[in-house]
């Protein structure tokens, strides 16, 4: 099942809420990746441009972005970022395939 890596910043009156209110958020995180064929396989408190990001397998992209709606339209996020991840195996064999591509860059004058 594709991974992926999901970044999200809260607005400040959700971290507010939060701060008066500790709460683990990886709970209801999880149930809604459930419910969309996924399953949440970590997750972090971070500091600097995001405040948590979670790692979690989906079944496609068409189930992982209706994920990063779903916590996009509620409201509670200022920044929702979802990076699709490529296992080593994965990387070689694009590399393998970039290589065969026949692309040609902009040549310089």
């Amino acid at each position: 099942m594709p991974s992926y890596l999901v970044q999200v910043a809260y607005t400040s009156e959700a971290m507010a809420a939060m701060i008066k209110k500790p709460q683990d958020r990886a709970s209801v995180v999880g149930k809604a990746v459930t419910k969309l064929g996924g399953s949440l396989k970590s997750a972090w408190l971070t500091f600097g441009d995001y405040d948590t990001v979670v790692l979690v397998e989906m079944p496609d992209n068409v189930s992982a972005a209706a994920f990063a709606m779903a916590i996009s339209a509620g409201g509670s996020c200022s920044a929702v970022k979802t990076t699709p991840l490529l296992s080593v195996e994965e990387g070689i064999t694009a590399m393998k395939k970039a290589s065969g591509s026949g692309y040609k860059p902009v040549a310089a004058k």
